[in-house]
């Protein structure tokens, strides 16, 4: 069966096309490369001895957008990544992201609509839920209002998908909201690219290798155990998985409504400062780290129950902190190793 996978050169996305391709499927990847490179489809290739079909096109571009339809018109199901996700910089520059964000996705829905395309995984966020008053949070937690534009933007993605499920009854769709996903494929060919990173594990390999002089943990004042935001960190590799589980789900016939939602997470908050602890036991490496105040747009503390998902998907997650953060140290290595590689001898 082929999918399609938008932003499909994001971390995530090149983590999906190789569990996808390890059960079965054929992908076509699509991504602007505005915030990508198309070298992290080599590594899918590595992975996989499979060469990706990739379309350099933009989203908000509806009329390109139909050519890859026209195509593959045996496309059978979308996977939808392609989102701007920097808190930080939605709360500068909002506009950008509601116009790309939810531009991107109304024309994906018109042209599951146009085309006739049964299955459809959209790429949510735990951050719908806000600063949740009950932790941990089940898919029927409360929506709380949304802490940045990002997280509103996956909020009323979300709207406008249950909205068009309902008049759409034949068309099968799922709503994952994903919570903190970290670490790298396990050979290393493939994962989390960020010159300036803004989530966590990234700043603290790139400051752990020199890439960095210094990391700062925003906020030691919450309400937590040790002062630091609490995020319930889960492997790349196992949310990738869960997105091929969410497909199989659907195309065999088991969902009992044509839009349901399941959370994504390992079950277990972690604060920032054991992350780091958890960094520098496997790595072997001290960092570098101040505390500062608090930054605009983070919640305080937030963690899955992932029974749901555990129970209807049959999904399981595989992998501890200490897996997620030796497979991101590993990458970095690796990035490292290929930079030196690359410099003139």
């Amino acid at each position: 069966m082929k999918i399609l996978v938008t932003g499909a050169c994001g971390y995530i996305g090149a983590h999906t096309l190789v569990d996808l391709i390890d059960n079965g499927f054929e992908v076509i990847s699509v991504d602007d490369n505005s915030r990508s490179s198309t070298e992290i489809l080599e590594g899918v290739a590595l992975i996989t001895q499979k060469k990706i079909k990739h379309y350099a096109v933009n989203l908000c571009d509806l009329e390109k957008m139909q050519t890859i339809f026209v195509d593959n018109p045996d496309i059978k199901g979308v996977i939808h990544f392609a989102a701007y996700k920097s808190v930080p910089e939605s709360v500068k520059e909002p506009l950008l992201y509601y116009n790309n964000n939810l531009g991107s996705l109304l024309n994906i829905l018109s042209c599951i609509e146009k085309y006739d395309v049964p299955y459809f995984v959209f790429s949510s966020s735990c951050s719908v839920y806000g600063n949740a008053d009950v932790l941990p949070v089940t898919e029927a937690t409360p929506l709380k209002v949304a802490e940045s534009p990002y997280a509103n933007t996956k909020q009323m993605g979300e709207q406008i998908i249950t909205h068009f499920a309902k008049v759409h009854p034949a068309n099968k769709h799922i709503l994952l909201r994903y919570f903190n996903p970290v670490g790298a494929h396990l050979s290393a060919e493939i994962g989390e690219v960020q010159e300036k990173p803004e989530n966590l594990v990234p700043i603290i390999t790139q400051t752990a290798i020199g890439r960095r002089a210094a990391m700062t943990v925003y906020g030691s004042d919450y309400n937590t155990r040790d002062g630091s935001c609490i995020r319930d960190y889960i492997h790349v590799v196992d949310i990738a998985n869960a997105h091929t589980k969410a497909l199989q789900y659907l195309i065999e016939e088991r969902n009992t409504h044509n839009c349901e939602v399941f959370n994504l997470g390992s079950g277990n908050g972690v604060t920032v400062l054991e992350a780091i602890k958890a960094f520098e036991k496997v790595s072997g490496k001290a960092l570098n780290y101040t505390l500062s105040e608090r930054r605009p747009g983070d919640v305080e503390q937030i963690y899955a129950n992932n029974e749901k998902a555990r129970k209807i998907l049959q999904w399981q997650p595989k992998y501890g902190i200490d897996d997620m953060m030796g497979s991101a140290w590993q990458w970095e290595l690796k990035m490292a190793q290929k930079k030196h590689n690359r410099l003139p001898q």
